[in-house]
């Protein structure tokens, strides 16, 4: 047998199944998408961190964020907490003025309640907490969120309005992401280049706690490990996270024009098809 025989069935043995997951996903996502009604939007970015595979349908227009827009805040955090303008071991007291409605439990707690940044951070991540995202947008600056997403290379996303200011909305200032945007925020997490890598890892594992388990998570296996972020307003259904499967990968995916319930089976069976191709 010679070396380059043993090396083509080599590379036919252990590389045709990497080649044919590259070739078969985008494969496998296109015709899903093809099937759902018309009047369904749905903007993907699937990014593998271990091959060259990519997916992006509709991933760079603007879409309504929903508490996806959470995620750079999450990072802003961090990125204040590393230039030591920002303290997680800060007691917070809650002000009455302070809360707001939709999800979360902060709106709950009775007022002067003591509460660490810590907690306020991690509640909006793993609850959504509407008020405690209010309390960091505050406290951090709308406007240096931005920037902290410009400079890292995000063009199209921005904050613009605090949550739950459905007057904002109506004027159209609107909170608005791209899929692809937020598969780079994550990346950035995932591989260490925003604050520094034990904030990093403290990120991930703040991701991994998210309690919505209605939409990356629908069909998928209780073992399955995602650093994920949801988001839900009556006109729109999102997630974007990381997978922590055998090969690693990136999803964000937003879903507007059907119901919620619909929106969220489209987002599982999404990341069905991606999980099952990588796990």
């Amino acid at each position: 047998m010679t070396l380059v025989f043993r090396f083509t069935l080599f590379l036919s043995f252990f590389l045709a199944p990497i080649l044919a997951t590259a070739q078969l996903l985008p494969d496998k996502l296109t015709g899903y998408l093809q099937k759902l009604p018309a009047q369904t939007q749905v903007n993907v970015a699937f990014e593998s961190l271990t091959d060259s595979t990519r997916f992006f349908h509709l991933s760079d227009e603007l879409v309504p964020s929903a508490s996806v827009i959470k995620i750079p805040i999450l990072i802003e955090t961090m990125e204040q907490v590393k230039a030591r303008k920002f303290d997680l071991d800060k007691v917070h007291v809650l002000l009455a003025s302070e809360k707001t409605g939709g999800s979360g439990v902060l709106q709950t707690y009775p007022d002067d309640s003591k509460i660490t940044n810590l907690e306020v951070l991690t509640l909006m991540m793993t609850r959504s907490d509407n008020t405690a995202t209010n309390i960091l947008i505050r406290e951090l600056g709308m406007d240096h969120i931005n920037r902290r997403m410009q400079t890292l290379g995000l063009t199209k996303s921005r904050l613009n309005r605090v949550m739950m200011d459905t007057l904002a909305a109506k004027q159209g200032r609107e909170n608005r992401v791209t899929a692809r945007e937020m598969n780079l925020l994550l990346k950035k997490i995932y591989r260490n280049e925003v604050a520094t890598p034990a904030l990093c890892a403290q990120m991930i594992d703040i991701l991994k706690r998210n309690a919505d388990q209605t939409t990356f998570r629908l069909f998928l296996p209780p073992s399955a490990v995602i650093a994920h972020k949801t988001g839900e307003l009556t006109y729109v259904r999102g997630d974007a996270g990381i997978f922590y499967v055998t090969k690693p990968f990136l999803l964000s995916v937003f879903v507007q024009g059907t119901t919620t319930p619909e929106a969220e089976k489209i987002i599982g069976e999404i990341a069905a098809i991606c999980y099952n191709q990588y796990q």
